[in-house]
């Protein structure tokens, strides 16, 4: 059985999958890491994680915490003053590595102010973050990732912390399998699942829905992040789609597009994005096919509330899978996005 670990108003464990992203601001400036918040909170984000690099950051949480509705997590490494700074200013959770903010007295004082707080802590390890005697041991490995997240998760439960989530992420994507299936027979902690640095939007989609999907699919993960560099927006995205692919997720409009070949002869492409742009954010279960002709169209759109197949001269428009309207090439795109509309108040 998973423990429950609440953050804010979010539980983890509790049989859902929490998104997160982390901001790109600078904290202090409070407008611009509001303003960012809230456009990751209506794509879709569970929680939002801000970087504390000073003092300044940690005194801002207070002020981004009573505009945004999200818990938001402070990210803070090196300084139990700063960590300690950040839980006295709002932040519904900590992200931590306590090997590296100092000695068991600075363990213990982070420990006594989040229990004081009910705050939780995240800890964990990055490739890039083991400790030297478990890369002489273990050598870069899952063994050492483990190994390295429940080292720093004991130095909080020898003080009494037992709201923990646990991580142990790297960019190479059958590493980081390999770490979290070992670390989920190892600890009953909730486990924050991403790959670590996967790189630009293209690639590092690619990378996050192989290595999250495969976990997912093993029933590993309670929270996720997709790591882009990219907009952070388009995290949240890409953390949805993969959990609509894993069937974690069914309350939106999915959208059915042909990928077009010679036979398409109107803006099948152009529209399908169009309409997935439209449907994005929708928490309505529901089915809308774009095909590009009529050969694979009919098929397709049959298990569809709503459905559209392409040809030179004119459309066909199909509801619940039967041939609703016949309309010509030019007029077709604006029948469709009126009937969606209908379909999606």
């Amino acid at each position: 059985m998973i423990r429950k670990v609440r953050v804010g108003g979010v539980l983890l464990g509790g049989g859902t999958i929490a998104v997160q992203s982390m901001t790109t601001t600078k904290t202090s400036d409070v407008e611009a890491s509001v303003a960012q918040i809230v456009c990751l909170q209506k794509a879709g984000c569970d929680i939002a994680r801000v970087a504390v690099a000073d003092e300044a950051d940690a005194l801002a949480l207070g002020h981004i915490r009573a505009r945004v509705d999200i818990p938001v997590v402070a990210d803070v490494h090196f300084s139990a003053k700063l960590a300690v700074l950040a839980v006295e200013n709002g932040a519904d959770k900590l992200r931590i590595n306590p090997g590296n903010i100092g000695g068991e007295a600075q363990i213990a004082l982070v420990a006594d102010c989040v229990k004081a707080h009910g705050v939780p802590v995240r800890v964990g390890a990055n490739t890039g973050s083991i400790e030297k005697h478990f890369l002489e041991r273990y050598g870069r490995s899952a063994e050492a990732l483990v190994e390295s997240a429940l080292h720093n998760a004991a130095a909080l439960e020898r003080h009494g912390v037992n709201d923990i989530v646990i991580s142990v992420k790297a960019s190479d994507v059958p590493l980081t399998v390999r770490a979290y299936t070992l670390l989920r027979r190892r600890c009953d902690y909730p486990l924050h699942v991403g790959v670590t640095e996967a790189g630009t939007e293209e690639a590092g989609i690619v990378k996050s829905s192989v290595g999250i999907g495969a976990l997912l699919l093993e029933g590993i993960g309670e929270t996720i992040r997709v790591s882009l560099s990219a907009d952070p927006v388009k995290e949240v995205y890409a953390a949805h789609n993969i959990l609509r692919a894993c069937g974690l997720e069914r309350d939106y409009v999915e959208v059915v597009a042909c990928p077009t070949c010679g036979r398409c002869r109107y803006d099948c492409i152009g529209m399908a994005a169009r309409v997935n742009e439209r449907v994005r954010t929708v928490k309505k279960r529901l089915k809308v096919a774009v095909m590009g002709c009529v050969v694979n169209g009919p098929g397709e759109a049959r298990g569809c509330d709503l459905g559209i197949a392409g040809g030179s001269e004119y459309c066909v428009i199909m509801q619940k899978g039967l041939p609703d309207e016949r309309v010509e090439r030019t007029a077709a795109e604006q029948v469709f996005f009126k009937k969606l509309e209908t379909l999606l108040q």
